[in-house]
This record gives C-alpha cells, structure tokens and sequence, in this order.
C-alpha cells in the first residue's frame, strides 16, 4: 500500500498498510436501492476470505465493483498500492485481480488448452498485426504461452485432458479448468463466485484441497462468495456476512457460526421461547 499513500493524501494516508485489498466504503445504487452499502474489506496478502450473506445480500455486485463490471457510486478500491476504483475490467486484470463466475463460461468449442490459453491475451505484448501476419515476436510469445499453459495444466491436475474439448469433462473439472483459467492471468488475488456449486460432497471437499493447495503453489490471495457453509467453514480464514447490501457481520469462522445476528439472517428470528 506504500505507493497509494506516496501518490496521495487524506483518506488515503490512513489505509492499512498491510492488506492487500481495501474496499473503502463502497457502496453500489441502482436507481432507488442501494444493492452494497459502505462495504468495507481489509484483506491480507495470501489470506482467504469468505463473503457470504442469503440470496440478493449484494455479494456479486460487491465482487463486479472490484472487478470492474460496475463503478462504485460511493468510495474507493484500493489494490496492491492502486486505486483501481473504475478501472476496466482489463486493466484490472493486468494489475492482478482474476475472477470466477457462479455460471461456468468455458468456450465449448475449445480444447481444454485453448480456453486456458485465451487467458494469457491479457499478457500478450505482440500487437494485433504481428498476430495476423505470424510475425516473429508472436509466434514466439504464443510458443512461450502454450508451455507455460502446459505447465499449469500439469500443476492443477489437468495435462491429460488438455486436448479434450472442455465441455466434455466432468463437471468438477469444468470448476477446475475456471480457476486454471483464471490462474493464467498471473493473479495475485483471485475472486471466487460461488466455485463450489452443483458440486456433491465428495467433489466439494477436493475443491477445498485445491483451493488450500494453489494458495501455497502460487502464492495467491483469495476472496469467495459460497453458500456451502461445509466449504466456507473449512478453507475461509476471515469471514464476512452481508445481508440487504449491509454487513452484519465479521470474524472468524468458530465466531461467525455464534452469531446471532448472523443465524437470524439465514434462518429467520429465534424464539427464545423455544
């Protein structure tokens, strides 16, 4: 965060200088309703964060604010020393935020290699008309690419289907082949919508192993929405719970699962009478 504050003042000066992300009061309103309200995130480097809430809570709209998709209307995101508030999408990316989605969207008609391979454009340093023409600088980059994308196939488990149209495997795999993906980009931080939907138990604890074993293979940091609380209890290390655009609350896993306010929230009003 130290380049943030060398470029500004105020309300910058004060932002922790240890996380790696800062949402500073974000908010997001569409016309009249106001769908995230003053979310403030601190995030560590390495750290995995949990961002849940019941359905409409305004967890993916949180995530496209930082993303890019929408412009906060209040506030400020601060990545990695950059305040990308209203940045596009892929200039964000380049900077070193990668995302999921809760809907898969592989390109069906590729290869497991080539959808993973269509990630590393955003580090291509070749202009359009060398890759039109195969000039020298392109084929070599797209070369470099293709091994480095084999590499990462054989680090996430998936070299033997890499020519394999990528619709045609496994739906766990599909989810694995997303994050591969994403992981292309050369992340520092990953954002995660949801990775374990429409998985069953079985697939659900070997994404948590994966998710745990990319943090320590690339060094990444990670932000997910999930509703399988067995997933978010297992891997999140900091929690944070919205509800109608407003958190309610924050804290550990063991600290959140005590929360009333939190157990009102997904279940309704306790009777105390009960």
């Amino acid at each position: 965060m130290a380049d943030a504050r060398k470029r500004g003042s105020g309300w910058m000066a004060n932002l922790p200088s240890d996380s790696i992300l800062v949402t500073d009061n974000i908010s997001m309103q569409f016309g009249g309703l106001k769908a995230v309200s003053n979310l403030q995130l601190n995030i560590a480097p390495r750290q995995i964060v949990g961002l849940i809430g019941p359905n409409g809570a305004g967890k993916t709209t949180a995530f496209n604010m930082i993303t890019g998709v929408y412009k906060p209307t209040e506030g400020r995101v601060i990545f990695d020393g950059h305040d990308i508030t209203g940045r596009r999408p892929n200039q964000i990316t380049e900077l070193g935020i990668a995302r999921t989605f809760q809907n898969i969207r592989l390109f069906a008609s590729m290869t497991v290699l080539e959808n993973v391979l269509l990630s590393k454009h955003v580090r291509l340093r070749a202009s359009l008309l060398e890759a039109v023409l195969g000039l020298p600088r392109y084929t070599r980059e797209r070369r470099q690419h293709i091994e480095e994308c084999m590499a990462l196939l054989e680090q996430v488990q998936l070299a033997d289907v890499a020519h394999e149209k990528a619709t045609a495997l496994p739906y766990g795999k599909q989810r694995r082949l997303e994050i591969a993906r994403a992981l292309a980009t050369q992340p520092k931080m990953i954002l995660l919508d949801e990775p374990a939907a429409g998985m069953n138990p079985q697939e659900s604890l070997e994404l948590m192993e994966f998710i745990a074993d990319i943090r320590e293979r690339f060094g990444l940091t990670i932000l997910m929405i999930e509703h399988h609380m067995e997933v978010v209890m297992g891997i999140c290390e900091h929690i944070v719970v919205l509800d109608h655009g407003e958190t309610i609350a924050k804290g550990t896993p063991s600290e959140i699962q005590n929360n009333r306010q939190v157990i009102e929230a997904y279940l309704g009003a306790v009777d105390e009478s009960a």
